[in-house]
């Protein structure tokens, strides 16, 4: 069901210290929590969206997992500064992404996934531009590695909506990001 006021809802894991990838962008400590037939809200989840955000780097890293069809009945709009071109339903995006972000919120339809990576993150969160965040904790400390949040973005007030804990040790916070006062 489209609706007037479009969100912006980041929907991404990271491991209890911060960090969505090693530094080389490998996400292979999220196999610590797989199991059949659990999805953590995943499904629900992309019922709700009808755009997909993501940057370049995590678009080649959901490519090498050979997904025929990676967001099968979504726009993708994959953020890079050097790629250009449309496949399908996936198009290069190389202008300023808060503008793209406006102009989705601004339009009709279901919300929008922003499936990461940080700096596409950092770049939203700076414009107070993601409107909730639903974030799973995966119970792992690397130590090191890309962390979701990085420095450089204004304070950002939340209010915790949901939580959820799996007998993995996932544990899934659903955040609200409270506008500015």
């Amino acid at each position: 069901m489209a609706v007037d006021n479009r969100k912006a809802l980041l929907f991404i894991a990271m491991s209890l210290d911060g960090y969505i990838a090693d530094q080389q962008g490998d996400i292979s400590f999220l196999k610590l929590v797989e199991t059949d037939g659990e999805d953590y809200g995943y499904r629900d989840f992309f019922s709700t969206i009808d755009v997909v955000v993501l940057g370049r780097k995590t678009w080649d890293t959901i490519l090498s997992f050979s997904i025929p069809q990676p967001y099968e009945g979504k726009k993708v709009y994959i953020i890079s500064g050097s790629r250009q071109g449309t496949t399908g339903n996936s198009e290069y995006y190389g202008k300023y992404l808060p503008t793209l972000i406006r102009n989705l919120k601004a339009g009709k339809g279901l919300d929008i996934f922003v499936d990461g990576g940080s700096q596409v993150a950092l770049s939203l969160l700076k414009e107070h531009l993601i409107d909730r965040m639903i974030i799973s904790i995966i119970p792992v400390l690397p130590g090191d590695g890309i962390p979701l949040f990085r420095p450089g973005f204004p304070k950002q007030n939340l209010k915790l909506t949901k939580s959820r804990d799996f007998s993995t040790g996932l544990v899934q916070l659903e955040y609200k990001v409270l506008t500015e006062n």
